[in-house]
């Protein structure tokens, strides 16, 4: 499962979990439940008790829970800071007497944003490759002038640089999400 997914699902779950405890104290504090209950105190002398008659294995089982729920935080956090789809390095198709090519898929992002950017019309251009590197997915997103031609501009990235990017990974149905916007900035 993707870290946004998860992190959304615990998020929900979480604050699910909150809001109903939190739901749950209001209406305990106006007497939904009960006026007697209402009047009672959050924590009764019998918490106390306990916790102080069994303080030397609780205090320390509390500890183990609350570094328990650090570390799972912790996991949590380094999963979405370090997170990513993007691809690694793409083996070409070739001859396999000759050895492996491997591609970078910053050699060929960079490339295909130079093309891209030449193009008239073309404000700024951003590629990247997501995916198994097996089967990789190119996504690149194209800003471009108020000014620009865009049919006439989604046909050349269409028949040029993305043909000339299937070409040089060898694979003619190499999925691409194409992202065309048109610059705020007048020209």
């Amino acid at each position: 499962m993707h870290a946004d997914r998860t992190n959304r699902t615990a998020l929900i779950v979480f604050g699910s979990l909150v809001l109903l405890a939190g739901a749950a104290g209001m209406l305990t504090s106006v007497g939904v439940f009960s006026n007697a209950f209402s009047k009672h105190a959050l924590f009764a002398n019998q918490v106390s008790t306990y916790i102080g008659k069994n303080g030397a294995w609780v205090w320390p089982a509390a500890a183990a829970v609350c570094l328990l729920i650090a570390l799972a935080a912790l996991r949590w956090i380094l999963v979405l800071l370090v997170s990513t789809d993007r691809a690694g390095d793409i083996t070409l198709p070739g001859a396999k007497d000759h050895g492996t090519t491997k591609l970078p898929p910053a050699a060929l992002t960079g490339a295909l944003a130079g093309e891209v950017g030449s193009y008239h019309g073309v404000d700024s251009v951003r590629g990247r490759i997501i995916g198994d590197p097996a089967s990789p997915q190119l996504v690149l997103t194209v800003t471009a002038t108020p000014t620009a031609d865009l049919p006439a501009l989604h046909r050349r990235l269409e028949s040029e640089a993305l043909a000339h990017a299937r070409q040089a990974l060898g694979k003619q149905d190499l999925p691409v999400q194409l992202d065309l916007d048109v610059s705020r900035r007048s020209p």
